[in-house]
Formats: structure tokens, sequence, C-alpha cells
């Protein structure tokens, strides 16, 4: 391991600005360990994005089908502080209650102003239970306030955000599509909605469009015909008797990690993961 590698590893990490189910800060060491080199990160499931902001690579492919998500990193790293004292105004005290948020919610689902859009996406994230991104068959988010006594404002994770966000190209589109794009030189780190641990535990819809069993697999189909391209694929997810039959041939690694998804607090807890590397 060279010098520079190990001051990466023990590097503080650099919180996202968004909270995001199954996000990545807990595991960045991990992660940051089990990634080759490269010249470009490609992310087709970037979420809140704690690999981009914890990575060095010269270049950047952050992809989401969550329109919404794209839309509030680009105004971000367009518009910078412009954009991050626009949402602030939502973080005053009479806009933290049931109402407001009710009211709020209702026009982020309606309007058609993608800027507003974006801002409440963050104010809606910091103000609804857990910070649970969650969107019904119609596309609208319906998740319900959280009450908490004062929401954080993370203008000092937004400025990170930004001011690393000018090495990325940003864009909507589904996984196939940014794993297509893929060239010899590029990573490309997977982070899938997972498979559930049990029945009852799906959590797949980040927005109105599942992510099941065939997605899992197609998904590991597409690792392996770019690994025998030259081109390493990392996926997370997981560590089930699916994963592992499904990620066969790659090098897995196992690890518990702490999770707190879950509405009821005796039922958050710890949970096996896997990191599975395609090369």
């Amino acid at each position: 391991m060279t010098k520079k590698f190990e001051t990466l590893l023990y590097e503080i990490p650099i919180r996202p600005f968004l909270k995001w189910a199954g996000g990545k800060f807990q595991i960045i060491n991990k992660i940051r360990a089990t990634l080759p080199k490269g010249s470009r990160l490609i992310e087709p499931f970037v979420g809140a994005g704690s690999v981009f902001l914890n990575t060095h690579y010269e270049h950047y492919l952050l992809a989401d089908i969550n329109q919404d998500l794209i839309n509030c990193f680009n105004y971000l790293r367009e518009e910078k502080q412009l954009f991050i004292e626009f949402c602030r105004q939502f973080f005053q005290e009479h806009y933290n209650s049931k109402g407001s948020f009710l009211d709020l919610r209702t026009e982020f689902n309606t309007t058609n102003d993608e800027r507003l859009k974006s801002a409440l996406f963050i104010y809606l994230n910091r103000h609804c239970f857990n910070g649970l991104m969650r969107y019904n068959q119609e596309g609208l988010f319906n998740t319900s306030f959280g009450e908490y006594r004062k929401p954080y404002f993370p203008e000092n994770e937004m400025l990170a955000f930004a001011k690393k966000a000018d090495s990325a190209q940003i864009i909507c589109t589904n996984y196939t599509d940014s794993m297509d794009s893929a060239v010899m030189g590029d990573i490309v780190y997977c982070d899938p909605p997972y498979v559930p641990l049990s029945v009852t535990a799906s959590f797949t819809k980040y927005h109105s469009t599942g992510f099941g069993r065939s997605d899992q697999e197609h998904l590991v189909l597409m690792a392996r015909e770019l690994a025998s391209k030259g081109i390493p694929v990392i996926i997370s997810n997981h560590d089930t008797a699916f994963t592992q039959y499904l990620y066969r041939g790659s090098s897995i690694i196992s690890f518990d990690v702490q999770r707190n998804i879950s509405c009821k607090g005796s039922t958050r807890g710890r949970a096996r993961e896997v990191l599975a590397l395609f090369e």
C-alpha cells in the first residue's frame, strides 16, 4: 500500500448533505480500500454521494434515476452559495411544523419550478421522518413529518459537494445507460437498492420504480461484461445466500453495518453486507 493511499484511508470522511437510506458514509473506508485506481469513477446509483465525496478520481460520472436528486445536485453545482442561500429560507422555525411541512410537500409534488423543487427536496429530506426519501406509485413524495426540534441546515456539507462537483458530470439515467458508457480507465461503483433480508424488510423504492430480482441479476451480468473488457466493477449489497451465489467468482468481502432505516427502534440493528469486486 502506497503512502498516498494510506493517507486517503485515514482521512476524516466528508458527510453528504442529504440523509439517504443505505448511505455509504459508515463504510466509506472499506469501499475506498476496495476501489481500484482509474481516471474516472462511474456511480450508476449515486444516492447522497458519499463515495463521490470521499474519493479522489480525476473525473466522475454521477447518475441516478431520481430526477429530483439529480436536479438538486446540478443546481448546487451550478449556483453554489447562491443556491445554498435560497435553500436556507426553508429552515426557518415557522417552517418546522406539520402544517407547513404538508403544504411544502404538496408544493414539491405539484410545482413546475425545478429550482424551487430542488430546494424543497433538501427541506423535505431534513424535515421528514427518518430522512426517508419515499415516493408512491404516482411518483409523489409521501413521507410523513419528522417532528424534529431543530432540523439541521447542511450548509458546510453543501459547500463541500459544490466545490467537488466541478469534476463531475451529473445525469439522470438508468444504470444500464451509465454502465454502457464505461471505457478503459473507468471504475464503476454500484450501490443498487439492496436485496431484502426478509419478505417484510424490503425497501427498494428510492423513486417510484422498484428494483427486483431480475434487475439484480442483470446488474451482475453487466458487471461481468465490463470486467471482461478490463473495466472493474464493485457492487454493494446485503450478505445473503442469494447475493453470495449471484456474485460467485468475484472477490467478496463481508462485514457488519449498523442500519437505522426501520421506523421501530427495537428492530434497528446490525446487518451483514458485502462488497463484490468484478475485475
